[in-house]
């Protein structure tokens, strides 16, 4: 496990409850990087949330992925800054080998937010899978 994700789950087990948590995630997506309004786009919206959300995949030099991210939701912008924690920065193999599940089921999330908000966490899981599988295929 990541030093990040041991980060992530040190933090959801040091608050006290899931207000403290949301509190938390919410603050996340307050720290997200800016996209620009040009990368605000149809190709990079992410299909199948309820709210408007757009994931960049930004290649660095050492081959990994750096994912950027943008709501217009609160919560679903902390999500995403979850989601960013767990994968961003790694390489396309990284990714795939993460065991998004474990995770959550670790963080104990899934419980704690909508059936509308879970599909577009998954929604959003499989958009960062995609780019990474695109990766390793090419």
């Amino acid at each position: 496990m990541d030093d990040r994700v041991e980060q992530l789950k040190t933090t959801f087990e040091m608050l006290p409850d899931w207000e403290e948590r949301y509190r938390y995630i919410i603050d996340l997506g307050r720290k997200l990087e800016p996209l620009e309004d040009e990368e605000r786009n149809e190709a990079t919206r992410v299909r199948g949330c309820m709210s408007q959300v757009w994931l960049v995949a930004d290649d660095t030099d050492d081959e990994r992925l750096h994912f950027r991210g943008d709501s217009d939701a609160h919560i679903v912008r902390g999500l995403i800054g979850v989601l960013l924690m767990i994968y961003s920065d790694k390489t396309p193999r990284e990714i795939a080998e993460t065991d998004i599940n474990q995770i959550f089921a670790d963080l104990n999330l899934e419980q704690h937010i909508t059936m509308n908000r879970r599909n577009g966490l998954y929604s959003m899981v499989e958009t960062i899978q995609r780019s990474a599988a695109e990766r390793l295929s090419s």
